[in-house]
This record gives C-alpha cells, sequence and structure tokens, in this order.
C-alpha cells in the first residue's frame, strides 16, 4: 500500500482504538445516560463518529450498508443535509442500537474504511485524505467531549454512589502555592492571525488576515481556586451589579452559587472529579465555570482590588498573540495524554504558565467568521460556519484535549452558559 494509505490507516486505527479504550471502564448502565440536552450518551458518541466515516465518505462511494440507514436517524447529529434526525436531547431514551450492535456497527465502519484505502483510485486522493483528516479530528473532538460527559453523567448519582472513572494520577507539577500573580505586557500593533503555522487546520482558523490589536497584559497564571472563593464569599453570586444581564437570568433560573461539581460538606468546599470526591485545592485553577461567571469575576476583582483595575476576559486575539510571542509549546501542557484527567496546580513564572492544557479559558470574544472565511466544501459546510451566532471562544485546551490536536490558532466555542466543559479563567488588562 502508498504511503499516504498506510498513514492514514495508522491515524485512523488509532483514534478508533483510542475511542474504545476510553469506554473499558464503563458499567453497561453508564452507556446509556443523558442527565441534559448538552450531554450526550456514550453509546451515541460511539455510533455517531461511526456514522460520520460512512456520512461523508463511505456513502458517496456506494459503500453501504442496510444498517447504515437503519441508523442514521438516530446517528445524525446536526447536518441537515444528510436527513433527518433525532431530537438532541432524546438520545438517552433510545434503547437501540444496543451496546452489542454499536461496537459491531463501528467494527463494519472499519472494515470499509479499510477496504476503501485499499481500493481507492489516485484521482480520489485528495478528497479521501481531507474527508478522513477531518473524521479523525471530528472523533477526537468526541473523545474530549466522552470526559465532561461521562463525569457529567457519574455526578447525576447520589453522592455516597458517585463512581471513579480512574483512580487519580500524580499530576504533572507539585501541589504547592501558585505563586503571586503578575501581568505580563505585550506591545499592540497589526498582527496576522489565524492558521499562520500552516497545516491542516478547520475552517473556522482561516483565512490569515491581519488585524490591528492595543498594547495589553495577560496575567502569568490562572485564576485559582482560592481566589475564586473570595468572590464568592464576598456575594459574587448575590451581586447582580457584576453580571450581564442573561447571566444574572442563568444565576437565577439555575441558583448557581458555586462551579459545576463543587458541594459543601461539613463546611468545607468538596468538587467531584473523574477520580471522584475530592476536597477543593485552593492553588488548583477554577474549573466548570461559564462565560457569565468568568466576566462577573473579572468585574469584581476589578471593583474590589486597587490593583486589578480595568482587569477583564482578553480577546481571542490577544491570547492568540500571546500564545505565539511567548512561544508556548503545546507539548508541555497537561493534556489528555497525562492521564491525570484533572487540572494541575497553578504555578507563576516569568512567562505565561498553562497557556495550553488544564482548563480552556474563556475569551471576551463572540464566535465570528474570520474575514475572508469559507466554509468547508459540499456536505461538510454545516460544520462550524452555521455556530456562529450567540457563542463565546475558548482557547488553549484542556486536560482531557489531546495533545495532537490543538495549536494556538484552534478556536474552541460554546454557548455563555456552558459549565460543563473544563473552563477556567485568565485576566488580561489594557494598557495604554
Amino acid at each position: 500500500m502508498e504511503s499516504w494509505r498506510l498513514e492514514l490507516l495508522d491515524a485512523f486505527h488509532k483514534v478508533r482504538q483510542a475511542s474504545i479504550e476510553m469506554c473499558a471502564p464503563l458499567e453497561p448502565e453508564d452507556f446509556q445516560v443523558q442527565p441534559s440536552e448538552e450531554v450526550s450518551p456514550p453509546k451515541w458518541n460511539l455510533g455517531h463518529t461511526s456514522w460520520f466515516f460512512w456520512q461523508f465518505l463511505l456513502k458517496p462511494r456506494d459503500m453501504s450498508l442496510p444498517v447504515d440507514t437503519e441508523y442514521a436517524f438516530l446517528l445524525n447529529s446536526y447536518y441537515h443535509k444528510a436527513g433527518l434526525r433525532g431530537l438532541r436531547g432524546r438520545r438517552g431514551i433510545r434503547t437501540r442500537p444496543t451496546i452489542v450492535q454499536t461496537y459491531d456497527y463501528r467494527k463494519t465502519v472499519n472494515e470499509r474504511i479499510e477496504k476503501l484505502l485499499e481500493q481507492a483510485s489516485d484521482k480520489d486522493r485528495e478528497d479521501i485524505v481531507f474527508t478522513m483528516t477531518v473524521g479523525i479530528n471530528h472523533e477526537q473532538q468526541h473523545q474530549e467531549l466522552f470526559y465532561t460527559e461521562i463525569k457529567n453523567i457519574y455526578f447525576a448519582n447520589p453522592v455516597n454512589l458517585r463512581p471513579a472513572y480512574r483512580v487519580r494520577k500524580a499530576p504533572p507539577r507539585g501541589s504547592g502555592g501558585p505563586g503571586a500573580a503578575e501581568f505580563v505586557a505585550f506591545a499592540g500593533g497589526a498582527f496576522k492571525f489565524g492558521n499562520t503555522e500552516g497545516g491542516w487546520c478547520w475552517d473556522n482558523e482561516l483565512k490569515v488576515h491581519t488585524a490591528f490589536i492595543g498594547s495589553f497584559a495577560l496575567q502569568n497564571r490562572l485564576v485559582t481556586n482560592a481566589e475564586y472563593m473570595e468572590f464568592m464569599e464576598d456575594g459574587g453570586y448575590e451581586n447582580s451589579g457584576l453580571w450581564l444581564s442573561d447571566g444574572w437570568f442563568e444565576v437565577e433560573k439555575q441558583q448557581w452559587r458555586a462551579p459545576l461539581y463543587w458541594e459543601k460538606i461539613d463546611g468545607k468546599w468538596w468538587t467531584f472529579t473523574l477520580s471522584g470526591m475530592m476536597e477543593v485545592d485552593p492553588a488548583e485553577p477554577v474549573c466548570h465555570v461559564s462565560f457569565y461567571e468568568a466576566s462577573a469575576f473579572a468585574d469584581w476583582k476589578s471593583t474590589m482590588d486597587p490593583d486589578y483595575r480595568g482587569v477583564r476576559l482578553p480577546t481571542e486575539r490577544e491570547w492568540e498573540f500571546a500564545a505565539r510571542q511567548s512561544a508556548a509549546v503545546e507539548a508541555n501542557g497537561n493534556m489528555f495524554e497525562q492521564g491525570v484527567l484533572h487540572p494541575s496546580a497553578c504555578v507563576s513564572g516569568k512567562g505565561l504558565s498553562q497557556i495550553f492544557g488544564d482548563v480552556w479559558e474563556w475569551t471576551s470574544s463572540h464566535y465570528e467568521p474570520y474575514p475572508g472565511f469559507q466554509e468547508f466544501p459540499n456536505d461538510l459546510s454545516e460544520y462550524n460556519g452555521k455556530f456562529m451566532n450567540n457563542q463565546r471562544v475558548l482557547r488553549g485546551g484542556s486536560c482531557v484535549t489531546p495533545r495532537n490536536h490543538i495549536r494556538v490558532s484552534y478556536r474552541n466555542f460554546w454557548a455563555p452558559a456552558t459549565r460543563f466543559q473544563f473552563a477556567g479563567i485568565r485576566l488580561a488588562r489594557t494598557l495604554d
């Protein structure tokens, strides 16, 4: 087999096997549960990522089986061009396909992808490489979602019955104090943004374009749990003046009083992790907060601390420029491959610490198209562009992001009320 076929097949098998290994610790009951509309059951994710390869690679090449059309309605997510689809919030009520049938479906899709790569003509190479690469990265996104979702699924159990996904591994850094927070200054100007490094990327990272940013400073470390506790203790969740209007609506509606997964037990704050309930570590970065909470914290910090006057959340271009200028290396981050599956304690240094991994970092930027943005071709045009409304951008990856999936220009996006993601806060300020 030619090298391009072998390389694609190897990448395909690795990502498909990783999904299977992630599910190994689950009990059968864990595969089906959907505690909220934004959390999909693991069984659905296993099926959907297989459906994706069928829909965009096998089906156009007449390599379908009857089972594909039987499952299509249930496994399509939001691709209107691909046909009818089930409601997102009802994925957890479907008992078919069974777990065994879902694994069998993955197997037959894998076998047909192997056959496709063996038999495809060279003139089809460009489209196959492109679509396979999208599919592999798509499955990596669902692998990250797996950890955020199984954590939410486990948390839905009574506190005394919540299982641990795995025994917690030692964090990659010491658990000492984070050190004093400092601001790292960056001179403004006109700079290039987007996927300037080249290589494959999502359509929303293009086109590379020039934009002006003013001089700014970014905090050298993430906001800690201890700092966020100060916000809570000072009535942060009771002071409507700190919140955006929609954010205050969520506070009242959802009765937010702390980050997601925090519970006060015998006068102490505890948090649920993928290794079970643990006492909140003051030195760790605050995690599982929404954009609204991040924004309110920044407003509170600016108001109550004279040394932090004017602090705010960074824009996504400020974050990207700072990460690129600081020569941060993705491989040094606490990411999925570390196996910790939990943010490690904050650290301070002369430059920017933990810019990759640990927690996604909320920015103030709305998720919008870059100048000259062009959606992926054909049916994949629905992948990113249709969500460029009412979303906020996050940057940097988290402790459950695959390392070879992240890069400086990567743009994650979620609705501003989202809390089940491993998302935290880094402050910024404008410089005169």
